[in-house]
């Protein structure tokens, strides 16, 4: 089929999609708004992308959508007001509808341009819209996007094969998200001391007990959630799993007062935290927790969800160290946007593990597996990640240069690309100032540090630029 540039259809309820990426401000129609157009560096892998959908007057319910001149425009309040009415509100959103991105730039409704220091939480680590990734996923989704675990599929033993080659891993087991991840790395670390017990001749079910730190972060289901320290996450779900014990970030001695031979299964641990502050492990610190848990018997997991796949600089977070866990847990940046999240582990930890112990019907699909290999593609790319340490470098002298000296920021720090301000009062002005100047950035710590957390592709002229709109929002703090 020959579509104009730029063009789509909706005729009977059928859906085309356009040919192109490119948007003009004058004409934001409604069908590019809610499904971003085809590159047409992929046009030859879909020619024609068809859906059945809806008419855009019934997208959503009670939103009403203004005409004019043949174009359709999505207005941002109505987006906003339906959402109000039709989620559950969990989340405190920003008054802002994304419709499109390209590159490390998001723009709205308006077409108003936004500088993209978030990634989604991290997520995109490509950014938005890289070609190689839209063309690796629209590749797959038009061969074969999911038959579930009952069958073997080539891409998900393909990224299984990377993912094993480029770690201290033995074996992979693939889920959804990171929290999904951390359930199954509990489940993992209580079924090996399960079978170790009986293996051993006991009747009990072997150790239980797991140790995670302050300002941890680990998910939001119940059992990452036990693992998770923050107050407000945790008190309205008690009781939540037993058996999890929390000890300061950071003090080994305190550590090795809980850890205890036959009744702790793991300790749970990020080597940089992310939601908590972005705050690194010390060397000492994992490496004492190694070796605490080498005398001990105990699994050590690390929780890499956030600080792994590039985003220090280093493939792993803790390449940083010379230290191995028994355990990882991946998610955020893997598949570029599409859900995906996977557990590594060492042989001695699946080995315990049989048949029917786990599973997920969606987990490591053809579909998100293809997409995580192009991203790993680009990730292990020769130079990439040096990039991605020289960019994070660059990034906290600039940011050390320009707000050094105002009296609420206290440190810069972080590795790579993942780098937090500590402020002495709350960064929620300054978050909000700077959406409005046109750059996302985020909130971590108690909500008294700023998360910047960039697509790994972010160049050099826009960290400038970002530095320079915080620098201009400082004034928001009170």
């Amino acid at each position: 089929m020959n579509a104009m540039a730029g063009a789509s259809t909706i005729s009977a309820g059928v859906y085309t999609a356009p040919s192109t990426r490119n948007l003009s401000s004058a004409s934001l129609s409604s069908a590019n708004a809610l499904r971003p157009s085809v590159p047409v560096s992929t046009r030859k892998f879909a020619p024609s992308i068809r859906c059945i959908a809806e008419p855009p007057e019934k997208i959503a319910h009670n939103i009403s959508i203004s005409t004019d001149g043949g174009s359709t425009k999505l207005q941002a309040e109505d987006i906003i007001g339906a959402e109000s009415k039709l989620f559950v509100q969990t989340y405190a959103r920003s008054p802002v509808v994304f419709v499109r991105g390209e590159g490390c730039k998001l723009y709205d409704t308006e077409n108003k341009e936004y500088l993209d220091l978030t990634a989604g939480i991290a997520v995109n680590a490509l950014g938005h819209g890289d070609p190689t990734w839209v063309k690796a996923v629209i590749e797959q989704a038009g061969t074969l996007a999911h038959v579930s675990n009952l069958y073997h599929t080539v891409p998900q033993v393909k990224l299984a094969e990377r993912l094993v080659g480029s770690s201290f891993a033995d074996r992979v087991f693939m889920v959804n998200s990171g929290t999904e991840a951390n359930e199954a790395a509990i489940k993992f670390a209580r079924k090996y001391h399960y079978a170790l017990s009986k293996k051993n001749g006991g009747d009990a079910t072997g150790a239980t007990e797991l140790v995670a730190f302050t300002n941890g972060f680990h998910g939001r289901t119940l059992g990452a959630l036990s693992l998770t320290s923050k107050v407000q996450y945790r008190t309205p779900f008690e009781p939540l799993v037993p058996g999890a014990h929390f000890v300061d970030f950071g003090d080994l001695e305190a550590t090795r007062e809980v850890v205890v031979a036959g009744r702790t299964a793991a300790i749970f641990v990020e080597p940089l935290q992310g939601e908590g502050g972005v705050c690194s492990a010390t060397n000492d610190f994992l490496k004492g927790l190694r070796e605490l848990c080498d005398e001990t018997g105990t699994l050590l997991v690390f929780d890499e969800v956030q600080c792994g796949l590039g985003r220090t600089g280093r493939l792993w977070g803790h390449e940083a160290y010379d230290v191995k866990p028994d355990i990882m847990t991946l998610a955020k940046p893997l598949a570029g946007g599409l859900p995906i999240g996977a557990v590594l582990v060492t042989e001695r930890v699946a080995s315990s593990i049989a048949a029917g112990d786990h599973g997920s019907t969606f987990a490591g699909g053809p579909l998100v597996c293809h997409a995580a290999l192009a991203v790993l593609d680009r990730i292990q790319a020769p130079g990439f990640l040096e990039s991605v340490a020289e960019k994070g470098a660059y990034l906290k002298s600039q940011l050390q240069e320009k707000l050094g000296k105002n009296p609420h920021v206290k440190e810069v720090r972080g590795e790579g690309l993942l780098v937090g301000i500590q402020l002495d009062v709350p960064a929620s002005p300054l978050v909000a100032a700077a959406l409005k100047a046109g750059l996302l950035i985020l909130t971590a710590g108690k909500g008294d540090v700023v998360r910047l957390a960039p697509p790994l592709i972010i160049s050099k002229q826009e960290i400038d630029q970002a530095v320079e709109i915080i620098q201009s929002c400082m004034p928001s703090l009170q």
